[in-house]
């Protein structure tokens, strides 16, 4: 792994994005892989096992059948989402890039962070598939409460996943909400409304944020994506993995 190479800007949508340009590309079809992590203050306690959790996902990923079929985004949220790196290869990914990438503080973008990732998902797959390449993608949005910062709204964020799954440049899209450490009610009660209003393919409720439960997200999801990734090409989706 961690081969540099210059991203490409592609400004579309509501807040654009950057994927490893043509000249890269080496295979005929790809998952696009996009993770949304929360880096709002209340995740301090357990910043370093969200980190590793994004480590243990690019390493599972690079020892995949499936590769040279993958690539990957991050997006961090807090205040506002921002691209911590855009759609990559695999082999332009290195474990230490997670370092101390998600510094806490702020409130939570969760519904802006969520069209974001969506929405590049779907324009990237139309971009690629007006150059003949096959696309599916898989975005999984890791987060410990309620949004108290969008500009967007639950509306929003059901738009654009609704565009995305009827879109002819994605074959499918498997969407995964996850709620860690999440004690209070109110925002418990939020996240499954969020869940149920926007139709998310999997909801997932963690009641921990110990280094266990991460371990077990980490595995859980690099599963996830190498199901979806095999699945490329049949038409569909993968089928959802238990938890």
């Amino acid at each position: 792994m961690g081969e540099n190479s210059q991203l490409v800007s592609h400004k579309t949508g509501h807040f654009g994005f950057s994927a490893v340009g043509l000249n890269d590309l080496g295979a005929s079809e790809y998952t696009l892989v996009t993770v949304v992590a929360d880096r709002s203050g209340s995740t301090q306690d357990f910043q370093q096992a969200m980190e590793q959790v994004l480590k243990e996902l690019a390493k599972a990923c690079v020892h995949s059948d499936r590769t040279d079929n993958l690539m990957i985004r991050l997006v961090a949220f807090e205040d506002f989402a921002e691209e911590v790196h855009g759609f990559k290869l695999l082999s332009q990914i290195n474990e230490s890039d997670y370092d101390n990438v998600l510094h806490p503080g702020g409130m939570t973008a969760l519904y802006d962070a969520a069209v974001d990732a969506i929405e590049a998902t779907t324009n990237y797959a139309e971009f690629l598939g007006k150059q003949d390449y096959q696309t599916n993608g898989f975005v999984v949005i890791i987060t410990d409460g309620m949004d108290n910062r969008s500009k967007m709204t639950p509306a929003s964020v059901k738009d654009v996943l609704s565009k995305a799954v009827k879109s002819e440049w994605l074959e499918s899209l498997m969407s995964i909400l996850v709620a860690v450490n999440v004690e209070d009610a109110t925002a418990s009660k939020m996240l499954n409304d969020f869940n149920q209003s926007v139709g998310f393919t999997q909801y997932l409720e963690l009641k921990n944020a110990d280094q266990k439960t991460f371990a077990k997200l980490a595995n859980w999801l690099s599963q996830s994506v190498s199901s979806q990734s095999s699945a490329l090409g049949t038409g569909g989706p993968s089928q959802s993995i238990n938890f």
